[in-house]
């Protein structure tokens, strides 16, 4: 649940970009968040997703106000509770397959050795097990988001919040990316919030929230 708003300022000038918005998202579903260029979609993905503070307003994840939360405990839900998803992959280059997904599990100082099961099933789940071994640059751009996607799964979030998790694929590989998306959300029961531009993509989710100006317009 989202109650908040957004103000950047530049210079002397404040620029209201999320303005008094009001949102509940359950558990378990596949949102997408859609808007123009400049409607605050991406702000308030970061905002849910506690990485970056509301100007006002309140964001609540499972029963806490990660607005309050100190910085050290946000890292710790970030872990923990939520995976995200970029357009741009993020991926370590000098990393292979299986090294970029366990490295979420490494930063939260955990015991590799306790996760190779998982990563072996997740590597099933994204269609990857005969790329483990492989660095970013020799996959395609699908198989690198693929990649990305097991990274915020290896941690078991609730959430996974993707920013245009196919902006920079084309029609085919991007339909197959949402196809997984989809198939993660009714196996595992996890929710998905997705910003995109694309209704193809959209198509793929339960709801849509549509932002313009800075406002809901329609759930």
């Amino acid at each position: 649940t989202v109650q908040l708003g957004k103000i950047f300022k530049l210079g002397e000038v404040e620029v209201e970009v999320l303005n008094s918005i009001e949102l509940t998202i359950e558990e378990g579903e596949f949102i997408s968040i859609m808007g123009p260029s400049g409607s605050g979609k991406s702000t308030l993905l970061y905002l849910i997703g506690g990485l970056d503070k509301p100007t006002s307003g309140q964001v609540w994840i499972k029963g806490r106000n990660i607005a309050v939360m100190r910085d050290k405990e946000i890292s710790i839900l970030r872990r923990r509770t939520l995976g995200f998803v970029f357009q741009f992959y993020n991926l370590i280059p000098n990393l292979n397959v299986e090294d970029n997904i366990m490295l979420p599990v490494l930063l939260d100082g955990k015991r590799l050795k306790t996760y190779r099961r998982k990563l072996d099933a997740i590597l099933e789940t994204v269609g990857l097990a005969d790329r483990r071994r492989h660095p970013p640059r020799e996959l395609s751009g699908g198989q690198q988001q693929r990649v990305a996607i097991a990274r915020a799964l290896i941690n078991e979030p609730d959430i996974i919040l993707a920013d245009e998790p196919i902006g920079n694929l084309d029609t085919k590989t991007g339909m197959g990316i949402m196809e997984l998306l989809q198939r993660i959300n009714c196996e595992q029961g996890k929710t998905i919030v997705q910003v995109t531009h694309s209704q193809e993509a959209a198509a793929y989710s339960q709801r849509i929230i549509n932002l313009r100006d800075g406002k809901v317009w329609e759930q």
